[in-house]
């Protein structure tokens, strides 16, 4: 009589059942050791810390799903069996569990399609945030925006479901090149020299451009080989408009998607600078004004009085 035949006497139970506890004991511990050696592993191979997470988290959800078929296999007679278990678990799930499996189906498109990756920025729906960790049911994101202006975190976390990627468009922030377009309008007085408020603005962009012109160009070159992206013109430039108030110069220009705030904040300091040391330019802004037609504007376009003392636009 040997050991495993001694403990099922002793227990009372059958020696199939002893070898099975023994074999799912034996699949345990060999889950958590494969895990601990996966995790050094990759630590040891993988320099950046997302794509290291992720593989992480893939790897684990592989090896624990696998450890459970073995256990299964152990307790269930016959690949048939399980087969049949299978089946009748995934109908059920599907029929019971319809938000959790789309859920899953999301997980799985997050994972070989990769609209998104741990560490990006993106806006699903009304939500944004950069994305800190993706599970099969749902994805973490740190939330900006909200009441906070200008894409700042609000220090909230936002638990998303995974079935909401096939229900809402993804805007990426970091995935085309790794910048977006910002735009900062200024509206100057009728009366001012628009010319120089337009240079001024130009050359405050283009000292702010200069650093990162070449990084744009060469991020652009590598994302073309995977989306069809052209941008004939990345350097910033000031559009001119007529606003009620003013003319209105529209400021365009790339930043980093996490610098947004800061970059409005040293261009603004700039302006007002700028602004101050110009003596023919002056901000416009809301009033009310009353307009002496008769003696104000073009003199070709003033009203005069007729004979009998109403006012009118010809002239003989």
């Amino acid at each position: 009589m040997n050991v495993v035949d001694r403990i099922g006497e002793t227990l009372g139970i059958q020696t199939d059942t002893v070898w099975r506890i023994v074999g799912t004991i034996v699949v345990i511990l060999l889950w958590i050791g494969i895990g601990r050696l996966r995790r050094r592993i990759l630590g040891r191979t993988m320099d950046d810390s997302a794509a290291r997470f992720q593989m992480t988290r893939v790897t684990g959800y592989v090896i624990g799903f696998v450890a459970l078929i073995v256990i299964a296999r152990l307790w269930i007679q016959g690949f048939a069996g399980v087969a049949t278990y299978l089946g009748l678990v995934s109908a059920g799930i599907a029929i019971a569990l319809q938000d959790p499996v789309t859920n899953l189906a999301g997980w799985l498109y997050i994972l070989i399609r990769r609209p998104f990756r741990v560490g990006d920025r993106i806006q699903v729906g009304a939500s944004a945030g950069d994305v800190v960790d993706i599970r099969p049911l749902r994805f973490i994101m740190l939330e900006i925006g909200n009441w906070v202006h200008a894409d700042q975190g609000t220090g909230r976390i936002l638990h998303v479901p995974n079935g909401l990627v096939f229900k809402n468009p993804i805007a990426n922030y970091d995935e085309a090149f790794g910048y977006i377009w910002n735009e900062l309008e200024i509206t100057v007085t009728f009366e001012s020299d628009w010319r120089t408020a337009k240079k001024m603005l130009e050359a405050i962009l283009k000292h702010e451009s200069d650093e990162i012109d070449a990084q744009v160009r060469k991020r652009i070159d590598d994302a073309a080989h995977v989306l069809h992206i052209k941008f004939p013109k990345v350097t910033p430039v000031v559009w001119t408009t007529v606003a009620e108030s003013g003319v209105r110069l529209t400021m365009r220009y790339l930043c980093r998607p996490r610098a947004r705030r800061s970059s409005e904040t040293h261009i603004w300091e700039q302006v007002l600078d700028g602004m101050a040391a110009t003596p023919n330019v002056d901000f416009a802004y809301p009033t009310t004004r009353r307009f002496d037609n008769m003696n104000e504007g073009k003199p070709a376009v003033r009203a005069v009085l007729t004979p009998r003392g109403a006012p009118s636009t010809t002239r003989d």
